[in-house]
């Protein structure tokens, strides 16, 4: 290990401590998060959960096909609706995104912030979208910010050691960007492109593969299993915490199939539909070796695709000099992209 890389690390795991408000939840199958009248309830948590994911798999694209659009309104650059997937929490059904309309423009762009992101996390990107003439629509994800239940102080409903539940928010975020992409074109954008970071990257990949109307996307940060992520990465190894005891990596990567990337690249063997993976070469939160899993993928299936790859972590990505070096390969890809000269 490099002195450079040794440092990057360090300033991983010190940034990594600044939240002082993360904690161990208990263990919980979560069935009652994606149990219907349809499926039978007479079998163990964890096979019931296995078939459940198989039968995603199976019929991903029903899994994943939002119904209407309920509720929408506008009001001073704030778009709200109903969710399509209502969960007991109130304050997690209503749909909150910044719109930075870009005058005159019939391009537009869907961010998805990270895990935990603050209400000004990627603000600024949806501004210089603006200014170059990219409408920008900011997702507020399920359980954060205004959407964070009154007793909470983190968004751990999103990701936690509740199965069943981590799969229900994850759709629903996905559905609620592909209720978005629906409502941009009723608004008359013709081009239409996802942005994505950390968790927000997955979201946008499971929408982006279904909604063939996305014409291009920015992952950025890649990996391959949601459940590796979570059971190896600096950030997540709270839940990893709560999960230990209760189930196996194996059995936990085949309960969380339906929302890990891996499991949908061969969608996109078909397609021409562009897009940028961007990845931290030194993180410890979506390690290199997922990273490295899906890479091995795309050149099994000639999926075409760019890479760019930074020297930093998963949180120092965020800081200075790699913000404004991640933010000027998102904006140059997607300026290239959606005026048609890449």
């Amino acid at each position: 290990m490099t002195f450079y890389q040794r440092w990057i690390h360090k300033r991983e795991r010190k940034l990594t401590l600044r939240d002082p408000h993360r904690k161990i939840f208990p263990f919980d199958w979560g069935l009652e998060w994606v149990r219907n009248s349809h499926n039978p309830g007479s079998t163990d948590p964890l096979t019931y959960l296995k078939e459940y994911a198989e039968r995603v798999l199976s019929d991903s694209d029903a899994f994943f096909k939002p119904p209407p659009i309920v509720d929408c309104a506008v009001k001073d650059n704030l778009l709200t609706m109903a969710t399509p997937t209502p969960s007991p929490h109130p304050e997690n059904n209503t749909v909150y995104c910044r719109l930075f309309p870009a005058r005159g423009s019939k391009k537009a762009v869907i961010v998805v912030p990270q895990w935990n992101a603050d209400p000004q996390s990627h603000v600024r990107l949806c501004q210089v979208f603006k200014r170059l003439g990219i409408t920008a629509l900011r997702l507020c994800m399920p359980y954060h910010e205004q959407r964070l239940p009154s007793n909470m102080k983190r968004a751990d409903y999103m990701v936690s050691p509740n199965i069943g539940r981590t799969v229900h928010a994850t759709r629903q975020a996905v559905l609620e960007v592909r209720q978005l992409v629906t409502w941009l074109k009723e608004q008359g954008y013709e081009q239409i492109a996802v942005v994505g970071t950390s968790i927000g990257s997955c979201v946008t990949y499971l929408a982006f593969v279904h909604d063939p109307s996305i014409c291009t996307a920015v992952f950025n940060h890649v990996s391959s299993f949601f459940a590796d992520v979570v059971w190896t990465g600096l950030s997540t190894r709270y839940i990893r915490w709560g999960l230990d005891g209760h189930i196996s990596l194996k059995d936990l990567r085949q309960c969380w199939a339906p929302i890990s990337p891996f499991f949908f690249i061969d969608r996109l063997k078909t397609g021409s539909r562009p897009h940028l993976l961007i990845t931290a070469k030194y993180d410890l939160t979506f390690r290199p070796e997922l990273t490295e899993k899906v890479l091995h993928q795309y050149q099994s299936h000639n999926i075409p695709h760019q890479r760019i790859s930074l020297p930093c972590g998963h949180y120092t990505i965020a800081t200075f000099p790699f913000s404004y070096m991640d933010g000027w390969h998102m904006c140059r890809y997607l300026i290239g992209q959606l005026s048609g000269h890449a």
